[in-house]
């Protein structure tokens, strides 16, 4: 029998005999490790990635409001996370409140068409942007720190111009028609 500082089981036949390793050079412990930290790496991040995903918040509804998610249609509620790329929608009677994470907020009033194109909030790094496009009806906005910080980073399309944000409120209305 072959000795060694590892060995510990004396008995039974020799390919019955196991060496006593350390646990980091186990090879069921190495996997082990190596799967546990890879979980609580991917899923420790997940949360965080949905969480910065997310642009706003819905804060107020009147009836005939919803938002538009990949192509399905979904009424608006108080709360409601909402992420860059969601159309947002009134109808007739509707109107929404929306507040942005940099504490921007927009009015949509009857019949509005918005989509946040784009939403960048990282003050500490520099990255700030907000770009919308309004296809129809009213916008009332008012400016929050990406405006203040950067006002050349914000946006807004319509139909016949782009909107630039150089003071902190502004009103718009598109009527819906081709120019």
């Amino acid at each position: 029998m072959q000795t060694s500082k590892y060995l510990t089981h004396h008995w039974g036949p020799p390919w019955f005999q196991q060496e006593a390793l350390p646990f980091w050079r186990r090879s069921g412990a190495r996997l082990g490790l190596g799967l546990g930290v890879w979980l609580a790496l991917v899923l420790g991040t997940l949360p965080a990635r949905a969480q910065d995903a997310v642009i706003g918040y819905v804060k107020t509804v009147q009836p005939d409001a919803a938002i538009v998610i990949a192509g399905k249609s979904t009424a608006a509620q108080p709360g409601m996370a909402l992420q860059a790329g969601y159309l947002l929608m009134t109808g007739p009677r509707g109107s929404m409140g929306v507040t942005f994470r940099d504490n921007t907020v927009m009015s949509l009033g009857p019949d509005t068409h918005l989509v946040v194109d784009e939403y960048l909030y990282a003050p500490a790094k520099g990255d700030l942007k907000l770009g919308a496009t309004l296809t129809r009806g009213t916008l009332q906005y008012i400016s929050g720190i990406i405006a203040k910080l950067k006002p050349d980073a914000v946006t807004v399309k319509t139909p016949v111009g782009i909107i630039g944000v150089r003071g902190t409120r502004f009103l718009a209305q598109v009527d819906g028609k081709n120019p």
